[in-house]
């Protein structure tokens, strides 16, 4: 059972700053009657708020006005802010409590006189979450509390609406809206699913590119590791190639290849030294040989001039002296060059210097020490490029994205199942509904006393008809519509309480006074004392007939004063400062 309890209005619309309270959850019928004292009363019906009521139900429970009026319209105009509408309901033993305002915007929520936070709430008092709580404890949205809980003559009657637009609204009144409920949060599922599937081909992406990336470092690892052998292996090869070389030399006889090599040079150097001295005095005695002649011929050897007997003399004798002299230390040189003989065969060395020969042995060990290290040596990509095999590399795990796919394709395989109007699901619900809905609403017009006919047909148009004859809504008067409008909301809130709960509130706002003459204002009379009757309903019926104060049970007295709208009930009033 939905049963809202009570309200209390502060600054809604007309109402002003002192609180106006009213108990909603009494049985029986409640004329509501507006008084605009400030017209001068007896009878001034207008312009009192009486349609602020329900108003301001409609918007403590949805937040939206009943009436096409902007949120910030409904403040009331002479204080301009703490605007605020509270309202309790039960249901399923659970009390709930919404308060409502703005300027500040507040938006409050309790269940068991607990608050519950919306710490998401960024909108001041109009938080979208908090909301969809309340419309799924209430069971209907907006638009169902226009048709089944607060009629009234601003809302577009159903047979006005757009098929599309109508067709919504009996699917949401058969239950069809709750596939749809399904097929958004199937949607929501699908799009969860596609992003997932994408996050896990992002994963599968980069492990592609980075295992690449590895594949590509172990390549360029291995070409390294591949040089590094080669030349390993060379200077191997070096070092064991000197070492073979320098093993098969004899030190000593090599020591003694540079002696024999000094001694050779030395020679050389002497042979060459005695050859030019040789040569030169060969030259020099040349030279006094033709003095000599030219002196014997009394004739000076430089000019040609005929010499004197004195001066002749001692040139001749000076000349013959150091051809004396030359004669003897050329002899000397050649007695010593013969001696020295032959230069013979230059003696072969491993090494250039002898300093080298002597180092021999500190460089053979050198060598082997070398060699030895060399060979201890490992080649260090081997250890990288098998830990980036074995560790680097990452196994592609194409389980989960395979899941995907198939859990994807489940899901929009039932998405087809729960939006296409051709499933046997809808089908179903409405075959099982539709029959009901029309069984309601045949016995509601005969109570209301239309003679129409009026049918939902399978695709969940409306035929009306009389004497066989086929109408349009537009075709009926107005008195006529509006029985048919009280008969639609009547079988619709059957199916709706027969679908979801009972709910003790209806508001019937001005449709009885548009148009109706007296045996359809009789007739519905009748119909609201038998529904609150029998089935325990407290509606209020918002009327200017003054002749209806002796058929309620009760009146709800509207009274305009000094501006400001204020309630009052013959039998209960919660009144709050």
């Amino acid at each position: 059972m939905l049963s809202i309890n009570e309200i209390s209005i502060k600054n809604f619309m007309s109402v002003g700053n002192v609180t106006q309270g009213v108990i909603l959850n009494n049985t029986g019928l409640t004329l509501v009657l507006g008084n605009n004292l400030d017209l001068g009363g007896d009878g001034s019906r207008n312009g009192t708020g009486k349609t602020t009521l329900v108003n301001a139900l409609s918007y403590g429970l949805f937040g939206i006005p009943l009436t096409n009026i902007k949120r910030d319209n409904l403040i009331n105009k002479t204080n301009g802010k703490h605007m605020l509408v509270m309202v309790e309901f039960i249901h399923n033993n659970t009390t709930y409590r919404i308060e409502r305002g703005r300027k500040p915007g507040i938006l409050k929520f309790y269940i068991n006189n607990s608050e519950q936070i919306d710490e998401t709430d960024e909108g001041q008092g109009e938080s979208k979450l908090t909301q969809r709580q309340i419309d799924k404890i209430l069971g209907m949205t907006h638009n169902m509390f226009k048709h089944v809980m607060a009629l009234n003559t601003y809302t577009e009657p159903f047979l006005a609406m757009r098929q599309h637009d109508q067709r919504n609204l009996i699917e949401e009144l058969l239950g069809i809206t709750l596939l749809s409920e399904k097929a958004a949060l199937l949607k929501e599922l699908v799009r969860e699913t596609k992003d997932a599937h994408k996050e896990e081909e992002f994963k599968i992406g980069g492990i592609k590119q980075a295992n690449e990336q590895i594949e590509s470092t172990i390549k360029d690892l291995q070409r390294r590791s591949d040089l590094r052998d080669k030349k390993h292996i060379e200077n191997i090869e070096e070092l064991k190639g000197k070492l073979l070389e320098l093993s098969n030399i004899d030190i000593e006889q090599e020591l003694q290849a540079h002696k024999d090599l000094k001694a050779y040079s030395d020679k050389q150097r002497k042979i060459l030294q005695l050859d030019r001295d040789i040569a030169q005095i060969d030259t020099k005695i040349s030279k006094l040989n033709q003095d000599l002649t030219s002196i014997k011929d009394d004739e000076c050897y430089v000019c040609g001039k005929p010499l004197d007997d004195d001066l002749h003399k001692k040139l001749l004798k000076t000349k013959k002296e150091k051809l004396k002299n030359y004669t003897k230390e050329i002899t000397e040189y050649r007695a010593e060059r013969d001696e020295l003989g032959e230069l013979g065969k230059q003696p072969n060395t491993h090494y250039d210097e002898i300093s080298d020969a002597y180092n021999h042995k500190t460089t053979l060990d050198t060598l082997s020490n070398q060699l030895e290290d060399k060979l201890a040596e490992t080649n260090q990509y081997v250890d990288q490029i098998e830990t980036l095999k074995n560790k680097g590399l990452q196994e592609i795990n194409w389980v989960r994205i395979n899941d995907l796919d198939n859990l994807r394709e489940h899901q929009e395989f039932l998405l087809k199942l729960l939006t296409n109007k051709d499933s046997f699901i809808r089908k179903k619900i409405i075959d099982q509904n539709l029959a009901y809905l029309n069984t309601r609403l045949k016995y509601y017009l005969q109570k209301l006393g239309l003679p129409h006919y009026v049918k939902f047909l399978s695709d969940m148009s409306v035929e009306i008809t009389e004497h066989g004859r086929d109408l349009d809504f537009d075709n009926l008067s107005r008195g006529e519509r509006n029985r048919l409008i009280l008969g639609l909301s009547f079988s619709f809130r059957d199916i709706f309480e027969s679908m979801n709960t009972p709910i003790n509130l209806l508001f019937i706002d001005e449709l009885i006074d548009s148009g109706m003459d007296t045996t359809g204002v009789e007739s519905a009379l009748a119909e609201l004392k038998r529904i609150t009757r029998e089935r325990n309903k407290n509606v209020f019926l918002i009327s200017h007939k003054d002749e209806l104060v002796g058929r309620v049970d009760d009146i709800l007295n509207v009274i305009k004063e000094d501006g400001f709208t204020s309630f009052s009930c013959d039998k209960e009033i919660l009144e709050h400062t």
